[in-house]
């Protein structure tokens, strides 16, 4: 990879990363990702622009080992003093592919990002390659200690725990979500604005790859009761969970929610409800919002 890129070596060597890119890391023999000093396994492309942008741009400095191209991201061999840059493993370049494929298409695959871009999408990279290189260094040094092996795994088990959160496509001037009877609607209601981002049509365009639409905004919406249960299935945050009514101390001061005149009139008015202490009350705090225009600034929500 150090060698002169007019160098027959180099091309050589160009064709046996290529070979082993789409024997062990695509075999499929579709696009992968361009390790060029220009595209930085950013953008994506085929065999052939991938084999010319390394002859002309030579590989991105640092990339000596190909974990977007098959090789394992952590090498055993802790005496060779490495510290080149450690590549994610994950497929977060993937998931941005598809995300922004009509967009890459319309700019030209050969643009790349701007210095913003590159920056968060090298911080996203970095960080999940580091974490899943401290799973990976917890795994050897205990054999027997039950940890995902990276981290797309991590977050797997955390969506299997019900600590997921669900994405509903909503209109970009937030005039209704796209749900419940709503959900295959392409257009709101309200504004008549349209679900999707309108794709760019390119003239002589004749690319044969399915149409996918994107929607215009999305609302990432955590679930509320999930996220309670899982309170009272630990004995110590359960305790917790029932203090106010069993161990809280009522001496008539003020210390606690409990005490204060607006849990006391919620608790007449549903008595049922407050028999049972693990029932929960959700509080609103307001703090610095303006609903009703009182206050000296303008702005109100």
């Amino acid at each position: 990879m150090s060698l002169p890129r007019h160098s027959q070596e180099f091309r050589d060597g160009v064709n046996r990363f290529l070979d082993y890119a789409y024997s062990v890391g695509n075999p499929q023999g579709e696009k992968i990702l361009c390790p060029c000093a220009k595209c930085c396994n950013f953008l994506w492309g085929q065999r052939e622009s991938i084999h010319s942008d390394l002859i002309c741009f030579g590989f991105v400095k640092g990339y000596t080992r190909w974990v977007n191209h098959g090789e394992s991201v952590i090498g055993m061999d802790v005496d060779t003093g490495d510290t080149d840059e450690i590549y994610s493993c994950d497929d977060i370049e993937g998931l941005l592919d598809e995300r922004f494929r009509n967009v890459a298409d319309v700019e030209g695959e050969k643009e790349g990002m701007n210095e913003d871009a590159k920056k968060f999408y090298n911080l996203v990279d970095e960080s999940n390659a580091s974490f899943t290189s401290l799973l990976k260094l917890l795994k050897e040094a205990i054999p027997n200690l039950n940890l995902p092996s990276s981290f797309n795994k991590a977050k797997a088990m955390v969506r299997d725990l019900g600590l997921d959160y669900k994405k509903i496509d909503a209109c970009p001037n937030d005039s209704m979500l796209y749900w419940k009877e709503h959900e295959n609607e392409t257009c709101c209601h309200e504004c008549g604005t349209s679900r999707w981002i309108e794709p760019a049509v390119v003239e002589g365009d004749i690319s044969s790859k399915k149409a996918h639409n994107i929607p215009a905004k999305t609302l990432r919406h955590f679930p509320l009761i999930d996220r309670l249960q899982r309170l009272f299935m630990c004995s110590k945050t359960a305790k917790n969970m029932s203090w106010h009514q069993e161990e809280r101390k009522k001496d008539g001061k003020l210390k606690h929610p409990a005490d204060g005149q607006s849990w006391k009139d919620f608790d007449n008015r549903h008595s049922e409800f407050a028999k049972e202490p693990r029932n929960l009350r959700l509080g609103l705090a307001s703090d610095g919002f303006n609903p009703f225009r009182t206050m000296s600034i303008s702005h109100s929500t």
